[in-house]
Formats: C-alpha cells, structure tokens, sequence
C-alpha cells in the first residue's frame, strides 16, 4: 500500500520533527495516519502490537478480569519498542509511533480499579524509561458515535464487543490529559470529518500544517468541503 499517496514530497530546506507520535482513541485512524506519516517521511513506524496482546480480546469481552495483564502488556511493549529504537541510535534514528508512552496512565486510570492502579503505578515509576519526548504529538479526536462507526466497518473480531460508555470515559479522559499536555508540541486534530486514511486533500493540508509548528499547542479544524 502507497501510504505516501504518491505524492511527491520536497522536503529540501525544511525541518520536519524526527520523533512524531501520533495519538487518540480507538478507530480514530491513529495508526493509518502514523503509517502515512513513517512513508512520507522516510522514517521508521512504530506500532501498537495489539494482535500480540493475550489478554486484549478477554479485556473487550470481560473487563473486569483482564484490564490489568491487558495494560502492563502494553506498557512492557511499548517500552521495549522505544527502548530498541532509542539504543540503536538516538540521534540518527527518526520514526513515527501510533502511542505516546506518556499517556498510558489514561488506560490504566480508566479500566483499573484502586488497587490495581496503585500496582500499574509502582511498576510504571519503576521503569521510567521514556526520557526522550517527541518532537511532535498529534492528538486526533473525534466523537464516540464516529469512533463505534469506523470500528464496525474495519470489522476486527472482538472489537464489536467495545461499549460505547467505554469510548466516551476513554474521550473524556484523552480530553483532560491532552488539555495539560505540554512535554512537546501539540497538534489537536479534529478528524470528525477527515479522511486522513484515503483523501489526499486532507492528508495533503495536515502535513503542510504540521510542518509548521515549531513550538505550544495548536488546533486543526478544517471546514469540511463542501
């Protein structure tokens, strides 16, 4: 798949952020857009694994048993991920990921219960291990009635099994994390109405407006064409 588009992408003379990490809820189009991004640029794409996850179907179907294997899983695995790209060489090395290690207490805060919480978190501060923030965050939101719409038509399995009144505790606490975000730039994208998977337009306007954030917060809100 051509996630370029076939564009043809000059770059000369411009500075594009080396560590893009791309977030948002589930069926936001996150990794589709991180693969874009990882062809446009020419970088490495890192990528939430969750068909290795053992306990992710179990967590959708039965929460209430799987939420704590479901995240350490993760938090283990995204560690090892930028643990490896950072240890082949941290000043070479350019690549987007579909996570943003920081907010993996989101999950955790949403799906766990008190003690559990308080387990993530001693292992978490234990491990420590994401000292490099990235060069850019992208932050696409969109309302959990779009969210359940684009997950039924991708359908994956045990997705189906996702309760919307788990998509809109996992908005609203993406929307508290992101509103004290300030560890890197930040772009809020409202993809309500964008088809950053397959419209070349949109893709097209994102990256010639990323490209120029240097620096703070900023929001995307592109009317939708008409």
């Amino acid at each position: 798949m051509d996630y370029g588009f076939g564009l043809n992408w000059d770059f000369r003379g411009v500075e594009r952020p080396r560590y893009i990490a791309v977030e948002g809820p589930i069926g936001v189009g996150k990794t589709t857009l991180a693969r874009h991004l990882a062809e446009t640029f020419g970088y490495q794409v890192l990528l939430e694994e969750t068909d290795k996850n053992p306990f992710l179907e179990g967590f959708y179907t039965q929460p209430g048993q799987s939420a704590l294997p479901t995240q350490l899983f993760f938090l283990f695995q995204r560690i090892q991920q930028l643990q490896d790209v950072h240890q082949d060489d941290l000043f070479e090395s350019a690549y987007v990921a579909d996570f943003l290690l920081a907010k993996d207490r989101l999950f955790a805060e949403a799906t766990l219960d008190k003690d559990e919480f308080l387990l993530y978190s001693q292992i978490a501060d234990k491990l420590n291990s994401d000292p490099v923030a990235p060069d850019l965050v992208l932050y696409l939101q969109a309302p959990t009635s779009i969210l359940m719409d684009r997950i039924h038509k991708r359908g994956v399995g045990f997705e189906r099994a996702i309760n919307p009144d788990y998509l809109d505790r996992l908005n609203d606490a993406y929307t508290r994390f992101f509103l004290h975000y300030d560890q890197s730039p930040l772009l809020i994208v409202n993809a309500k109405d964008l088809d950053l998977a397959n419209n070349v337009k949109d893709y097209k306007a994102l990256v010639e407006y990323l490209l120029t954030i240097k620096n703070g917060r900023h929001f995307y809100n592109p009317a939708p064409l008409l």
